[in-house]
């Protein structure tokens, strides 16, 4: 007997639909250590690989927008761990890991330890620009804590040399390497605050791993260089490298090289300074020099004898004088000009001369007055016999003076169709010289009149 067909059978699309809903939400965030194998970036940034141990193996994807941010870059065979959900591609049906952080293992745990110690020593308040001290602007006595035979301590002195040898040193060695650097470390900064001959230290190391520079990162060693009296610059490891006394030092160099260069004055510098400041003080000098000089020569000027004081103030009383008179002078003829400029305007703006002008114009207008109606009344008269030329050659009168008469009724109607009027009517008609009345005394048909006018 066959078994009934299944009337709700999922699709393969709603199985792994469901199945991977379910996956998502079985697992939280999960970490995951592994081998990478088949590691495959394309052009979109995402990255596709396999995670794998000697008995297993899982596929991953990291996407764009997470794998932009990762300093690091895998490569197959790497010992990597991931952050990742668990998930289904429902696309093959494939379980997958879907990856938004990735480490290189045996670096994890201790980049974890790092940024909480980081955390909880920045909430304290170890890291805060108002508890770091100022350097001197120019070091009387520099202090170096780092090992004694190891590179950085051969390259601060390079520069020291370079820049400015006169600069006492003092050599505070230390581990800065493996589990006794950092007491080691913290030992080298209370000795050298007990000397009290250093006015700034600098604490640093050459480059390495992040185990390498691990004594640096040590909460011990961060609190030492907090409660430190002398102002400490951390000059670990190259430019790139990160570590918690660069946070907690009162200035961070990117190698030791660069501290012993921000600490310290070029010589070749400093003399070229002195040098200049001599000759602005030599200038400056002599500028004031000359200064007194010609007050001097200007004051024996000033001291003159009073009767040649006397004499140039006699002199210049006469001069006053002089454009006083002129000055008088001047305004006197100024006034009389504009007098007999008043009084030519006066004569020009008479009554009587004006009422003489205004009586010839008064005349010149009468007389255009008088050329202008001439025109018009001659010109009204053309109009005029014009006019009536015209109306005399539609006026009814005229064709009755061509034999044409107009007949009206009793009514004073014109008459112009027989059929308007009956026998025994009484009519009018006008002819061009005087009125005719008539009686209507027979009405002829309209065609034997016309045919008595043909024949």
């Amino acid at each position: 007997m066959m078994p009934k067909t299944q009337t709700h059978a999922l699709s393969v699309s709603d199985l792994n639909r469901q199945a991977r809903s379910l996956l998502e939400s079985s697992f939280m965030m999960i970490q995951v250590q592994g081998e990478i194998s088949n590691f495959v970036r394309p052009s979109s940034g995402h990255w596709y690989f396999t995670l794998k141990d000697e008995r297993a193996q899982v596929r991953c994807a990291l996407f764009r927008n997470r794998s932009q941010f990762l300093k690091y870059r895998p490569k197959d065979g790497d010992q990597v761990m991931v952050r990742a959900k668990v998930s289904l591609y429902e696309g093959r049906g494939e379980f997958q890991l879907i990856c938004d952080y990735m480490e290189e293992s045996g670096t994890g745990q201790l980049q974890q330890a790092f940024e909480a110690l980081k955390l909880r020593l920045g909430a304290e308040g170890l890291f805060d620009a108002g508890s770091k001290q100022s350097l001197p602007p120019h070091p009387h006595h520099l202090g170096v804590i780092t090992s004694p035979t190891g590179a950085a301590i051969h390259d601060i002195l390079s520069v020291l040399k370079r820049r400015f040898p006169g600069l006492p040193v003092t050599l505070y060695p230390s581990a800065v390497q493996g589990a006794e650097a950092a007491p080691a470390i913290v030992r080298a900064l209370k000795l050298a605050q007990q000397h009290a001959q250093c006015d700034v230290l600098i604490l640093g190391r050459g480059g390495g791993s992040l185990e390498d520079l691990w004594p640096f990162n040590e909460e011990s060693v961060a609190r030492a260089i907090h409660a430190c009296r002398i102002p400490v610059v951390s000059a670990v490891g190259h430019e790139t490298d990160v570590s918690i006394s660069d946070f907690v030092a009162d200035l961070r160099a990117p190698t030791p090289s660069a501290a012993a260069e921000l600490l310290t004055p070029d010589q070749r510098e400093l003399q070229l300074r002195l040098d200049q400041a001599r000759r602005r003080l030599k200038d400056r000098l002599g500028q004031q020099l000359r200064r007194q000089q010609e007050r001097l020569i200007a004051l024996q000027r000033r001291l003159r004898h009073p009767g040649e004081r006397l004499r140039e103030r006699a002199q210049r009383l006469d001069e006053l004088e002089l454009r006083l008179r002129k000055a008088a002078l001047r305004l006197l003829g100024d006034k009389r000009s504009r007098f007999e400029r008043q009084q030519a305007r006066l004569v020009q703006i008479r009554p009587q001369r004006q009422v003489s002008q205004l009586r010839q114009h008064l005349g010149s207008l009468r007389q255009q007055l008088e050329r202008q109606m001439n025109y018009l009344l001659h010109d009204k008269r053309l109009r005029s016999a014009a006019l009536a030329g015209q109306l005399n050659a539609v006026s009814p009168l005229a064709t009755l003076e061509r034999g044409y008469a107009i007949v009206q009724d009793s009514q004073g109607r014109v008459i112009d169709d027989a059929s308007q009027l009956k026998v025994d009517d009484l009519i009018e008609t006008r002819l061009a010289k005087g009125r005719v009345r008539s009686r209507v005394t027979a009405i002829p048909p309209l065609e034997a009149t016309t045919a008595d006018e043909t024949a």
